[in-house]
């Protein structure tokens, strides 16, 4: 019986032993769970920041330090350290610690000890980042700091002195600000890939300033020793950019002066004859025309005046007509034949200036700028069917008239002046002009005309005037080397 007794007291001690252990050790495990739920589980990642086993305030710190780090933009060889709330990058940290605090209590109390007790922990999700930006301020930054001190603008190509060349410019680089906002912002909201290549666009060189060109070509004049008067209009019918200038002996001149228009009157008189003719133009007109213009023969030009407009005073219709157009300084006062009556004399603001004469013929002148123009105004009419022609002579003048005065004009080849500065092959709608005067010598001398380049198509006007004569070998050539000048303008490579 005792021996009884004492095992049965053994087993209770025993029993009591365990149930106090296990309670001991539920205590602990307890104590030990409590500790757990305080911090956020094992495997938690906020915004790819691992904060599992820490608590809000280390969590916070944790996610302040990933995210805090300069981002480093590294653009050509510049690098370049910003830090996020420079642009205008915060972090939502009270909106994420929310979102994790949420998964560590949303399994009731006892449900979660138990599992932890047999090591079922919960695969807790990943919660994103949350982040604001500004965009504006990220694009004013990047604008005025990066692009600002880093671009690098291209080189404009420059006169070469003593030629009709130009130095090649060199490209420029340009940040390609879209496409960095999109990479900053990328590297703003990840914790490990803080460096961002910027991408930038390469600008190609542009071309030299009219100035520039303007001082080209009279450099040009004082090589070839012409000591006469120049006047020179371009017009690029890109960017409708004009150049205007008049010059003589190393000094410049308000342009606008009266010159004798010779044969480049025709171009008004062609202009009326089409604004008077049916359309398809008649064969004999047709026939006058292609004399007129390709061949610089006055008989035809004459003829046509008497024919289709009026036989005596047909001259002054052509008159009537530009002065319709606006321009001020054209006029034609008589037929070419010699000893035809002056049917009227005109006075214009260019024949009028008290500082400067070319000695104009009084039967007919004309500018650089107002041949340039009434040219501008037949190009703008046949690529269109509009412009001035429309306005002022609704209806009278057709797209396709338009079109058959620059095929006119392009058939005149003659091999000098202008034209022989001209790649071989350019087309080149223009009318050349210059007579020999009273004195037997020739003393005016010009070419004007619609210039079709790969690189830019464009209107050019040059006349010259010299009081003693005008020595056509040697301005030939300068002409030619003006031609060519601006030719080199409009086709630099690489603009």
């Amino acid at each position: 019986m005792r021996r009884r007794r004492s095992s049965l007291s053994v087993l209770r001690w025993i029993s009591v032993v365990l149930i106090f252990s296990a309670v001991l050790l539920t205590v602990f495990e307890l104590v030990r769970y409590s500790r757990l739920r305080t911090t956020f589980p094992p495997g938690m990642v906020i915004a790819g920041v691992p904060v599992g086993g820490l608590n809000q305030q280390q969590a916070a710190e944790r996610l302040i330090q990933a995210y805090g780090i300069p981002i480093e933009l590294r653009y050509g060889d510049a690098i370049i350290q910003v830090k996020p709330s420079v642009v205008g990058f915060e972090l939502d940290l009270e909106g994420m610690l929310a979102a994790a605090d949420l998964q560590r209590i949303t399994q009731p109390f006892w449900s979660a000890f138990w599992d932890y007790l047999w090591n079922r922990l919960p695969t807790p999700s990943e919660v994103p980042l949350r982040a604001s930006l500004s965009e504006e301020q990220l694009r004013t930054y990047l604008r005025e700091e990066i692009a600002a001190r880093y671009d690098r603008p291209p080189s404009a190509a420059m006169p070469v002195p003593g030629s009709v060349n130009f130095q090649p410019g060199e490209q420029g680089i340009v940040l390609d600000i879209d496409r960095a906002v999109t990479l900053v912002e990328d590297a703003l909201r990840s914790p490990r890939n803080r460096i961002v290549n910027l991408t930038f666009n390469r600008v190609n060189p542009t071309r030299p300033s009219l100035q520039n060109l303007q001082i080209l070509l009279q450099q040009t004049v004082d090589l070839a020793g012409f000591d006469g008067l120049m006047e020179v209009y371009l017009l690029d019918l890109q960017t409708r950019q004009e150049l205007s200038f008049a010059y003589q002996n190393g000094k410049n001149l308000p342009p606008d002066i009266a010159f004798t228009a010779a044969s480049t009157m025709k171009i008004p008189i062609m202009v009326s004859v089409f604004k008077r003719v049916p359309d398809p133009t008649p064969e004999n007109i047709a026939a006058m025309l292609e004399l007129m213009i390709e061949r610089s023969e006055n008989d035809p030009a004459d003829r046509m005046m008497e024919q289709v407009m009026d036989r005596n005073l047909g001259p002054l219709q052509v008159s009537e007509d530009i002065k319709a157009l606006g321009l001020k300084n054209t006029f034609l006062a008589g037929y070419f034949y010699p000893g035809a009556p002056l049917l009227l004399r005109f006075e214009t603001p260019a024949n009028l200036r008290p500082d400067v004469t070319t000695d104009p013929d009084p039967y007919n002148q004309t500018t650089p700028a107002d041949i340039g123009m009434l040219l501008d105004d037949i190009n703008m009419c046949a690529e269109t069917g509009g412009g001035t022609f429309a306005a002022v002579f609704p209806g009278e003048i057709s797209q396709a008239e338009c079109q058959k005065m620059i095929t006119y004009l392009a058939r005149n080849r003659i091999g000098v002046l202008l034209q022989a500065g001209l790649p071989e092959g350019t087309r080149f709608a223009h009318k050349h002009g210059w007579i020999l005067e009273n004195d037997g010598v020739i003393h005016t001398m010009s070419d004007v005309g619609i210039v079709y380049s790969p690189g830019g198509n464009y209107i050019v006007a040059v006349y010259l005037y010299h009081p003693v004569q005008v020595i056509f070998d040697p301005v030939n050539q300068m002409m030619a080397n003006i031609s060519r000048a601006i030719y080199n303008y409009f086709n630099l490579p690489g603009t």
